[in-house]
């Protein structure tokens, strides 16, 4: 209970963060690789983020994962059991999000898009990490690998000077082609 009081405190911080220091006319909105460059700064300092799905009724899942870093598309691969609820959730409905916290920065990250099944052996091969014996003992059938496309990034962050819309909180938004 305290931690999900402290992080209720967190998102309730950035939330007043947001709006005691929103953007003005007198400062000109960042540019399209600024704000990527400090959502992946927001990713890396993360460590971890949270998976969402959509389960069958509808209901949003949220799980923790260790993603692997944003390649240059900001395309993120994550492994995961191909029992898994997720990946039931994946095949059913593809789209999800990923949301990176950081609390030292007071920023966040949501990375919306599609997630696609990979269960190629080459690729396996190459984003094995070191330690995934403990969880994946048969890599060849215990372990899949998810690979989420954006369409949009969501961000916000307080000690780099970028902030919701002052009205609607709306976070800043990167648009990737499709």
């Amino acid at each position: 209970m305290r931690s999900a009081t402290i992080g209720l405190a967190c998102v309730i911080g950035l939330v007043c963060a947001v709006s005691a220091g929103a953007q003005t006319p007198d400062r000109p909105a960042p540019s399209r690789a600024a704000l990527v460059e400090v959502a992946r700064s927001i990713i890396e300092a993360s460590r971890y983020c949270a998976v969402i799905t959509v389960d069958s009724t509808g209901r949003p899942q949220a799980r923790t994962i260790d993603a692997f870093a944003p390649d240059e598309a900001m395309v993120v691969w994550f492994a995961t059991n191909p029992k898994s609820r997720k990946v039931a959730e994946i095949k059913r409905d593809p789209r999800v999000t990923l949301y990176y916290f950081d609390p030292k920065s007071m920023g966040y990250v949501s990375l919306v898009g599609h997630a696609r099944l990979v269960d190629d052996p080459v690729e396996k091969q190459k984003r094995w990490k070191a330690g995934w014996e403990a969880f994946w003992p048969d890599r060849d059938k215990s372990f899949l690998l998810v690979e989420v496309t954006p369409e949009r990034l969501e961000l916000v962050s307080s000690q780099h000077a970028i902030e919701g819309d002052p009205v609607t909180w709306e976070p800043r938004i990167v648009s990737f082609p499709q």
